[in-house]
C-alpha cells in the first residue's frame, strides 16, 4: 500500500508504473468518482514519454496514444459495463500497448485474465490524500507489480 499525499505525488507514482510498463500490461483503476483515476493515467502517460494532454474517455469509452514508447489505451467502461464485449477489448488487452481502464471491475466476465488492479482511496475528503492499493492477478501482472515498487523505491 502507498499512501499519496497531493496530486504531485499521485502523477509521480503514475510516472514509475508508466516507466515500468511493458506491452501487454493491463491495469484496472478501481476508486470511487473523484478518487484520482484520470490523474495517475496522466502520469502514467509521461511515464511512457506520451506528452500530449491526457483526458478522461468517459463519453469516447477509448482513447489512444500512440506517441509513447509504448501505445496507451485508455479506456472508461462506467457506462458500457458488462456489455463491454461488444467493444472488442481483448484485442486492446492482447495488443502491443498499455492498455488502462476505469471502472474496470463493472467488466465482469469480460476482464481480462491477467491484469493489476489498482484501487485509489480517498483518506481526507477536504484534501487529495489517497491511498493506493494493488492486486495483480496473472503473471505477467505480478511480475508488472514487482516492476513497479522496485521502481517506487528508488525514486
Amino acid at each position: 500500500m502507498i499512501a499519496l499525499t497531493d496530486l504531485l505525488a499521485t502523477e509521480k507514482l503514475g510516472k514509475v508504473i508508466g516507466a515500468s510498463a511493458i506491452a501487454g500490461d493491463v491495469i484496472i483503476l478501481t476508486g470511487e468518482l473523484g478518487a484520482g483515476k484520470t490523474t495517475i493515467t496522466k502520469g502514467i502517460a509521461q511515464g511512457m514519454g506520451i506528452n500530449r494532454m491526457v483526458k478522461s474517455p468517459t463519453y469516447t469509452i477509448i482513447r489512444e496514444y500512440e506517441d509513447g514508447r509504448l501505445p496507451l489505451y485508455h479506456m472508461d467502461v462506467y457506462r458500457v459495463g458488462q456489455e463491454a464485449d461488444e467493444l472488442g477489448l481483448e484485442e486492446y488487452f492482447e495488443g502491443s500497448g498499455l492498455s488502462i481502464v476505469e471502472w474496470g471491475q463493472l467488466l465482469g466476465d469480460a476482464l481480462p485474465v491477467d491484469y493489476l488492479e489498482i484501487i485509489l482511496t480517498k483518506i481526507d475528503a477536504d484534501q487529495f490524500a489517497r491511498q493506493v492499493e494493488f492486486k495483480a492477478v496473472g503473471n505477467q501482472s505480478e511480475a508488472f507489480l514487482n516492476r513497479i515498487l522496485q521502481n517506487w523505491e528508488t525514486k
